[in-house]
């Protein structure tokens, strides 16, 4: 039998009525025995891997045809979940998650509501990807072990009951060695008491799998490498080290991975971006790599960092300090007095940066708020500050979206208590060396598409209709209408209406749903571009200390463009890895988001328990049938729940996007302006609730009702 999975699938889809293995074995014109054996085992396989299902008489179909679909589950601390899909979110409520944990990856079956809502149920699970866990252990006479973000049974077996002293408060890791309610455990690692510093954090890291410590063998592999740039490394790489390179980093960044230089020509400007050359220290199949591909990108919380590459690469020997040479890829863009990138060229080179500049020090520099005593470093920033905002003024053409959402900064003591939580400043610096890494990303990929070099890209793909049908519910319901299909929306519609926000109290309201109606952002072995940028080509080239993928973009220029491999059989096999890469290196960058989040939640909640019984204004920032998201202007977000709405009985109305209250006619809807009283605050669950301060005004048509019902009474007393 030569029939092919692919084929078979082909078959099946096609089929409007579904066929069982024996109108299989007709429709493909087969008969002998081998060939059903054959073909019965090709099904079973394609059912194990969960693209395939059959009904109750044997008939084959698609997942997706009995609205069924395969993913990978993200679960809340609530309980509940999510799979998400390129063009599709399944909510899971927590009754339908069945034994699944975290990060599995499942089946589940959607149903949709007559009101067009819709919910999952895990039907079936395929992997599991949760091994261990991270608890607790409660109570006095009969101490247990809890974990974190879990409700379910546990019971623990330890191999050595003197080995680990355990007391109430303890924090551990626990292997799962039975799956279900109630789970089996055996605890390998005492972390230390709950209430130790930074335990916290800690605890949510490991529960995510996100390990500080590296192993042994990278550890002994770091013994290779010398802690300066030798002479050898040097050699068929271009010196730049005579030319003004700087590197505009955080004040508190360590990993600094991209320099600037820029020079002025006849024709604009002659910008060059040099990124370390981290692939020439991490070879492939090394200790090394195999360690920096399973962390996929270093994770950013409020009191540390869990780097990618250990600390004598990532702050040392490829770190792009002042005054030392480094190893580098250049990519140097002559740009035009309009902003248009006209010619670009790509060289691993080697230099030596002339200063570490700080975003506030350039700030405050191309603010005129100080004085630069190094005139050629003066006019440099101010050359760079105009050359931004040309490239920046093109990108806004090409229909680029600023979502310019206000991002928090959580400031903690050195116990890793929150003492403040203040506005991430985005200066004219930071913007510059956005601009510029955009620039150099778009050129790279540009080569690597063109040359048809094995690569990866940074994809972004238009926003699935049905999002931006609910976006343009919301907007017009705020006043603006949405220009163009939400089929076929293009990215300066959507950035037209941020503008028309701008400077309105709604904006961060309709920025961050803008922002959750895009589709996700993620790795790809093929160029398809990215929405939100409005680019046709993007890659990720330029940190590849802290990024996976841009450490194997790197490799792979090294390759194919610098050292021209030409052996077809590694380029094909190349471009099959590329495919994995992307795929993993997506779920590990999704992986440390989700983190980073829980750790700035549980820091939110833990900052507002101190303002319990405040009171505070923000910002209706979501409606739901369960009541009002308010966002304070320190970002942070709570829920008024309506059953703390105690004036009146409010029902949800979708086409107003609107809470309203029953008999007193009081509207709450997105965007208001409302005083509210924190209610509570709670850290382990991550939860912030909020009350409203007053009761709401009456709405004007309930004014006007009443006027005209008082009229007309008095209107009748008088006859």
């Amino acid at each position: 039998m030569n029939l092919m999975k692919e084929e078979l699938l082909n078959l099946i889809a096609l089929k409007s009525q579904r066929l069982d293995i024996h109108g299989i074995m007709s429709a493909c014109h087969l008969h002998s025995t081998e060939d059903f054996v054959e073909l019965n085992k090709m099904l079973n396989e394609l059912e194990d891997e969960a693209e395939i299902t059959r009904n109750s008489k044997d008939r084959y179909c698609l997942l997706k045809d009995v609205d069924m679909y395969k993913g990978t589950l993200v679960v809340n601390r609530k309980g509940f979940g999510f799979v998400d899909l390129e063009d599709l979110s399944i909510f899971i409520p927590a009754r339908f998650m069945e034994t699944a944990m975290n990060q599995d990856e499942v089946v589940v079956k959607r149903r949709v509501f007559p009101d067009g809502s819709a919910e999952g149920k895990v039907v079936r699970i395929l992997k599991r990807n949760t091994k261990t866990l991270v608890g607790t252990f409660r109570g006095y006479k009969n101490l247990h072990f809890e974990p974190d973000g879990l409700s379910n049974d546990v019971f623990v077996r330890v191999k050595n009951q003197y080995q680990y002293p355990i007391v109430p408060g303890t924090k551990a890791v626990a292997k799962i060695l039975k799956y279900g309610d109630p789970m089996l455990v055996e605890i390998t690692e005492v972390l230390g008491h709950e209430n130790d510093p930074g335990m916290d954090v800690t605890g949510i890291l490991l529960s995510f799998g996100i390990q500080a410590e590296f192993p042994d063998d990278v550890q002994e592999q770091l013994k290779q490498f010398e802690d300066h740039v030798t002479e050898t490394q040097m050699m068929g790489r271009r010196d730049l080290t005579d030319r003004l390179i700087i590197t505009i980093d955080g004040k508190d960044a360590k990993d600094l991975d991209d320099a600037i230089s820029m020079v002025k020509t006849e024709t604009g400007y002659r910008l060059g971006v040099h990124i370390a050359d981290v692939s020439s220290y991490v070879k492939e199949n090394t200790p090394l790599d195999n360690e920096a591909r399973a962390r996929g990108t270093s994770v950013y919380v409020v009191d540390r960092v869990v780097p990618m590459l250990p600390q004598f690469l990532s702050n040392g020997l490829c770190s792009l300090h002042p005054g030392v040479i480094r190893l580098t890829v250049s990519c140097e863009m002559d740009i035009d007095e309009q902003g248009k990138v006209t010619g670009y060229e790509l060289y691993p080179s080697y230099i030596q940066s002339s200063h570490r500049l700080t975003y506030d020090y350039v700030n405050q520099v191309l603010n005129e708020e100080v004085d630069e005593k190094n005139s050629a470093l003066k006019e440099m920033l101010q050359m760079m500050h105009e050359c931004s905002l040309k490239v920046r003024a093109q990108r806004f053409d090409k229909g680029a979206i600023d979502f310019d959402r206000e991002e928090a900064k959580i400031l903690v003591d050195e116990e890793g208590d929150p003492v403040d939580i203040v506005p991430r400043e985005r200066g004219e610096a930071e913007r510059i060396i956005e601009d510029f890494m955009i620039l150099a990303n778009e050129s790279v990929a540009n080569h690597t598409r063109w040359l048809e070099i094995p690569s990866l890209y940074r994809v972004h793909e238009a926003p699935d209709a049905e999002r931006i049908r609910d976006l343009s519910r919301i907007t017009r319901i705020l006043g603006y209408v949405l220009k163009g299909s939400a089929e076929s929306i293009h990215p300066s519609a959507l950035q037209k209406c941020l503008a028309w926000f701008k400077d309105q109290e709604s904006f961060p309201v309709v920025s961050t749903i803008m922002l959750r109606s895009m589709s996700k952002a993620r790795y790809d072995s093929k160029c398809l571009g990215h929405f939100g940028l409005g680019s046709e080509e993007y890659t990720h080239f330029t940190s590849p200390i802290r990024r996976y993928p841009d450490l194997i973009v790197h490799r792979m220029l090294h390759k194919y463009s610098f050292n021209t491999e030409l052996d077809l059989t590694k380029r094909f096999n190349d471009e099959i890895l590329m495919e994995e890469i992307g795929m993993q290196t997506s779920v590990l960058e999704r992986r440390a988001v989700d983190a980073e989040r829980d750790v700035e939640d549980m820091k939110k909640a833990e900052f507002m328990e101190m303002f319990v019984g405040t009171v505070h204004e923000g910002i209706i920032s979501g409606i739901t049938k369960f009541g009002c998201f308010v966002q304070l202007a320190n970002t942070v977000e709570g829920l008024v729940h309506v059953s703390n709405m105690d004036d009146d009985r409010y029902f949800f109305d979708p086409d107003s996007y609107s809470l309203i209250g029953n008999t007193t006619g009081n509207v709450y809807k997105l965007g208001d302006k409302v005083k509210i009283k924190v209610l509570s605050a709670d850290k382990e669950k991550r939860e912030i609730d909020f009350v409203f301060c007053k009761k709401r005004e009456k709405s004007p048509k309930k004014q006007r009702l009443e006027k005209e019902k008082a009229a007309w009474k008095k209107k009748r007393r008088s006859h």
